[in-house]
């Protein structure tokens, strides 16, 4: 693919005014803890694809210097080398000052969002997808014409007819990705009891994509955590909504923030010990609240509470005691690190920690954990080309590893690797790692996890 475009070779002059509005510009102080030590460079995907300096996190951050200086403005360039940021915070992983990334790109994104003027396709891509993605109550209304499409033979003749080679690449890899349409799901109740003595009280996010295309993760987080003695809240399980991750990960900033305010009320109405999250860009986003809403004197306290509570369903599983007994499931499993898992949110051992009480359960790890899948929210969309190759390289690693079965724990990871796989001519099923877990205290068989697709 070609080599992205480069900055100016000469910036505007430094008397501009800043290229921000004044509402949280990217902070100069953020900024000026980057020592541009390169660090950075070899676990950036963008960097790894095409090995240009403003498409690498300490370009990216001088590029926002040179925004505050008024030494570039928001133009088509500085947006285009924003936009190709993954948002994985791999960079944050590898830097040793400390660099809070993940702060300067979200600002600088919402400051995009608020003052750029996208291209009308771009625009309209992203308008749908906000529009559709956040809201389980429109997801669901696509249910029944995706389970005609898939399951009256239309998919796959659309496929093998190359029709797909019309679509705008953003639509091609919209297709691709498209789950299979689930079968009607039991509702969650509010709550499950713990069995035997209780150890916790627990609240469960449902999500949006999560809880319309796979309720059967959220029904084994449940089971899995009531197994365990906790006792399980799940607020609003109807239609619980989005947590605003899609969002202010894109710069949309108002309507995430909306969102997070929802979703504070409903789980301190639930009166829990912890929020447990199954999905990783949701529990990243979630876990900053009190951060995203430092501005609110009705929020800012409550959301830092809030924030304290979060966990990612393998920190609670990996801090208690297994008590539910694990039968064995000899499968060789590849795990694949969800980015805003390993990186942003700093676990990494606790999920392999969960999967080894499995007897017989082998755990693979794969080359370059570090690098990014290229999901990424809504990355394999806007961004379908670097997304794929990203993919491919991901899948590559993989398969080299001769799994039974992939798991991780991000939804959009699942669906990137099922598409992956099935264009390299895999069937190596995907599936998130609180399924084998559950699998396992049920005495579920093998064959059942390697049936999931």
């Amino acid at each position: 693919m070609a080599e992205p475009a480069s900055i100016p070779a000469n910036p505007l002059p430094s008397a501009r005014s800043s290229a921000f509005d004044a509402h949280h510009p990217p902070s100069s102080d953020l900024i000026n803890e980057c020592v541009h030590c390169g660090f950075c460079l070899a676990s950036c995907p963008t960097y790894a694809l095409w090995g240009e300096e403003m498409d690498s996190p300490r370009g990216r951050i001088y590029l926002m210097k040179l925004g505050l200086d008024g030494q570039v403005s928001l133009d088509a360039t500085f947006v285009h080398h924003m936009d190709n940021c993954l948002g994985c915070m791999a960079c944050m992983t590898a830097c040793p000052s400390g660099v809070k990334y993940d702060k300067l790109i979200e600002a600088t994104r919402a400051q995009i969002e608020r003052n750029y003027p996208r291209p009308m396709p771009d625009g309209i891509l992203r308008r749908m997808i906000f529009e559709i993605f956040p809201r389980p109550d429109r997801l669901r209304l696509l249910l029944g014409p995706l389970r005609i499409y898939q399951r009256s033979g239309l998919q796959s003749l659309v496929r093998r007819s190359g029709l797909l080679r019309l679509l705008p690449a953003s639509l091609r890899a919209m297709e691709n990705l498209t789950p299979s349409a689930p079968q009607k799901a039991a509702a969650l109740p509010e709550r499950l009891p713990a069995q035997g003595e209780q150890r916790m009280r627990v609240g469960v996010l449902l999500g949006c994509v999560q809880s319309v295309f796979f309720p059967e993760v959220n029904a084994a987080t449940a089971r899995v955590l009531a197994a365990e003695g906790c006792e399980v809240m799940i607020p609003n399980p109807e239609n619980q909504g989005c947590c605003g991750a899609l969002m202010i990960h894109a710069g949309e900033e108002k309507a995430a923030l909306d969102y997070a305010r929802r979703t504070i009320d409903a789980f301190e109405r639930a009166a829990v010990d912890a929020i447990v999250i199954n999905a990783a860009g949701c529990g990243s986003n979630m876990k900053e609240y009190g951060y995203l809403l430092r501005d609110d004197p009705n929020y800012s306290e409550r959301a830092k509470v809030f924030s304290a509570k979060c966990r990612d369903v393998s920190e609670v599983l990996a801090a208690l005691e297994p008590r539910a007994p694990r039968h064995p499931l000899r499968l060789k499993v590849a795990y694949q690190d969800a980015c805003h898992l390993q990186h942003a949110q700093g676990v990494k051992m606790q999920p392999r920690t969960v999967l080894a009480t499995i007897p017989e359960l082998q755990i693979l790890e794969t080359a370059e954990a570090a690098l990014c899948c290229g999901s990424a929210g809504i990355y394999n969309l806007v961004r379908p080309g670097p997304a794929k190759e990203l993919g491919d390289r991901k899948v590559r690693n993989v398969l080299a590893t001769a799994p039974d079965i992939v798991a991780t724990g991000n939804p959009g990871c699942v669906l990137q690797l099922r598409s992956g796989l099935r264009q390299a001519g895999s069937d190596v099923p995907v599936v998130h790692m609180i399924e084998v877990v559950d699998a396992s205290i049920r005495g579920l068989s093998p064959e059942s996890l390697l049936k999931k697709q």
